[in-house]
């Protein structure tokens, strides 16, 4: 079984090369993802170096098991992993079904909408992203605490933060349903 240090040094082989939409190396976006996932344990924080393995690299899921990579790791890593031609609303659906996958995602999602990084790409992609990750918050969000939402975004992007409690209060200014738990 890996330790973390080796799972992130497994994610920074494989990311070698690679970079992310705004040209920095694709092992800052795992990393953070990570660290967003810390609070969680080992397993999460796992799941996060290895979200996009299977995606973006040659790694597959059994050569993952075969490595050493916990099953429960792997099976999240799966479970966000995108499935070609399915349609992202379907892939953020699939994905809240699953409990650790959805922080994972979350994790993600917070990353990738963070102001530092958007202000870097080109106003129409900039746009086109933010409604993206947005849409994919209003599935994510609700199929999770509030709490771990939160512990989440303070460490990744604490610019959602006012988003957050604005979602989880309702008009009258009480906590809407489900939404403390």
């Amino acid at each position: 079984m890996k330790s973390v240090s080796e799972v992130d040094a497994l994610a920074a082989e494989a990311h070698a090369g690679q970079a992310d939409k705004i040209g920095v190396p694709y092992i800052a976006h795992v990393r953070s993802v990570a660290a967003g996932l810390a609070p969680f344990g080992d397993d999460l924080v796992m799941a996060g170096l290895l979200h996009d393995i299977v995606e973006d690299t040659d790694w597959t899921a059994e050569r993952l098991r075969e490595a050493g990579i916990p099953a429960r790791v792997v099976e999240i890593v799966e479970a966000v992993t995108n499935v070609p031609g399915m349609p992202y609303e379907e892939k953020i659906a699939r994905i809240t079904a699953n409990p650790h996958a959805t922080l994972v995602k979350i994790a993600d999602n917070a990353h990738n909408c963070h102001p530092d990084r958007a202000a870097q790409l080109p106003p129409h992609k900039r746009e086109r992203l933010a409604a993206k990750y947005r849409d994919a918050r209003a599935q994510l969000w609700p199929a999770a605490r509030t709490k771990d939402i939160e512990t989440i975004v303070r460490i990744v992007n604490p610019s959602l933060l006012a988003e957050l409690a604005e979602q989880t209060v309702a008009p009258d200014g009480r906590p809407r349903s489900g939404s403390s738990s």
